[in-house]
């Protein structure tokens, strides 16, 4: 189940080591920050934005967005079968939309901070996404993506293999239930953008907490006011369809880009910025047109070593930069055959299956016991 692409990137602690990186001798216990501020060097040449590029974007996304909604309005008096074939490509450029509010939470979409912060809050109301508090979780995942240690916040729920043996069988049922396909992506674009962003957590900061409660107001304010003009009927079959899918398609590529069978996983001792980035992100390598409809997230290995490289800048940094050749690199097929992988197995270094975690060897099976028995 290893693509062939995804082998050499065993080899990459190396090149990176060779690439005219400081020696782990001579930055003793700092040598992952010190790694990537080199490669943040490195790559600073394609972090500028460009005005004329940004509004490019907006005009083949948050546009065609709106505009196509608009016609799936107008064919609802028609044929419900023709709006909703049209809701296919309102949500493809729903989903590019989602990648400039993404761009706008890094601060590269444009080059001022308050552009970027007025844009993505504009864009969430599209999204139903508060941008503060999606901001703020979104750099909790770039900042422990790969770290066993940090898992939680901004991420896909992922156990190892001996976590999910030291279940009880009503929790490994429950984990099971939330990996499951049907679930992951036809409740979970409902939970992901309808349900956990209107919620307000308990002991949030001040600023994130009023971007939930300003972002549910003026929802209310602009689902309430297309409601009274089109009726509540309406606006769910106009605007529910094209959600629901982007947010599938969403949360399958953000599967897809950690979730693939050779990723990397580490504890906090061990764990490295820059080998999460170009081990633990996937090179999903899409055909032109999904490219353009997902912007160029599928370079995501680049995007992770460097958050603030606009999305049009991804795929020259990746081709103009040799180490990048060699990531774990997936292709469409290989992306949906990740979705059966469900545990991570720190005796394999790999993830498995439910079938190959109840199949491991008796001496990892035994291993498991005795770390239960030892955490009991």
């Amino acid at each position: 189940m290893i693509p062939a692409e995804t082998q050499p990137h065993q080899d990459l602690a190396k090149q990176v080591s060779a690439a005219h990186v400081p020696s782990s001798a001579q930055t003793a216990g700092r040598e992952p920050s010190t790694r990537h501020a080199f490669w943040r060097e490195r790559l600073a040449r394609y972090e500028q934005a460009h005005r004329g590029r940004a509004f490019l974007d907006l005009a083949t996304s948050a546009l065609p967005y709106v505009a196509l909604s608009v016609l799936m309005y107008f064919t609802l008096s028609v044929s419900y079968l023709l709006a909703l074939a049209l809701a296919v490509p309102t949500a493809a450029f729903l989903v590019r939309t989602f990648i400039v509010f993404h761009d706008c939470s890094h601060g590269s979409f444009f080059e001022s901070r308050r552009a970027n912060a007025w844009m993505g809050t504009s864009l969430g109301l599209l999204l139903y996404s508060p941008f503060v508090r999606w901001r703020h979780d979104h750099a909790i995942h770039h900042a422990s993506s790969g770290d066993l240690t940090r898992r939680g916040t901004g991420d896909i729920r992922t156990l190892t293999v001996a976590e999910y043996h030291r279940l009880p069988v009503r929790s490994q049922l429950g984990y099971r239930l939330l990996r499951n396909p049907l679930v992951m992506f036809g409740l979970g674009p409902i939970v992901a953008m309808i349900i956990g962003p209107r919620i307000v957590a308990k002991g949030v900061r001040v600023r994130m907490r009023r971007s939930v409660i300003g972002t549910n107001l003026a929802l209310a304010v602009m689902v309430g006011a297309l409601c009274w003009l089109i009726g509540w009927l309406d606006y769910l079959l106009v605007f529910g369809p094209a959600a629901l899918l982007a947010g599938s398609i969403g949360i399958w590529l953000f599967y897809v880009q950690h979730q693939f069978e050779d990723a990397y996983w580490e504890n906090a001792g061990d764990w490295s910025y820059t080998e999460a980035a170009l081990r633990g992100s996937s090179f999903l390598k899409l055909p032109p047109p999904l490219r353009f409809c997902t912007g160029n997230i599928g370079y995501h290995h680049v995007h992770h070593l460097n958050a603030r490289i606009p999305n049009y800048n991804l795929r020259r940094a990746h081709e103009q930069n040799p180490i990048f050749h060699d990531v774990p690199t997936l292709s469409l097929w290989d992306g949906m055959r990740a979705v059966a992988l469900k545990l991570w197995d720190e005796e394999r270094g790999r993830m498995v299956t439910f079938a190959q975690a109840r199949n491991a060897p008796p001496r990892q099976r035994a291993s498991d016991l005795r770390t239960s028995g030892a955490s009991g």
